[in-house]
């Protein structure tokens, strides 16, 4: 179980890397260079980082939690809290940021004012990941706790 919740922790602190990485390295500059979002113009692949992530992600996650169920309650319900609040953030990705970003990608000419918005509308998914990360790290305390 220790080993399980290790990863599971250790995958949610690659997505907060993966999104201050973004946040601090490239939206910054893409709203005024569209093609350094645009694979097919040279730039970065987002897909091809978050989509392994989060996977990878949610698999040790749901798997966690099938092993932690019935033998660490406390465990289960912080592993629970983890799970909401990374779902509330991937379906709200999915409705809204994802299309967008894939818009962007595909564009031939970006408004830097409607780039802008979405880089700052997609910071508000931070605290979610926040919130999932804590979770993650609280599972892991109390797995240790309760293991030692």
């Amino acid at each position: 179980m220790l080993l399980l919740i290790s990863i599971s922790a250790a995958l949610s602190l690659v997505s907060i890397g993966g999104g201050f990485y973004e946040f601090l390295v490239i939206d910054p500059f893409w709203p005024r260079r569209p093609d350094l979002i645009q694979p097919q113009r040279g730039g970065v692949s987002r897909k091809r980082f978050w989509i392994p992530a989060h996977s990878a992600f949610e698999l040790s996650l749901i798997a966690s939690l099938i092993v932690t169920w019935s033998h660490l309650p406390a465990v289960r319900t912080t592993l629970l809290v983890a799970l909401a609040s990374h779902a509330f953030m991937r379906i709200w990705s999915a409705i809204d940021f994802i299309p967008k970003a894939l818009r962007f990608e595909r564009a031939e000419s970006i408004a830097e004012i409607d780039a802008r918005k979405w880089v700052r509308r997609s910071l508000l998914r931070l605290p979610l990941d926040l919130v999932t990360t804590s979770a993650m790290l609280m599972s892991l305390i109390d797995v240790a706790r309760e293991t030692v």
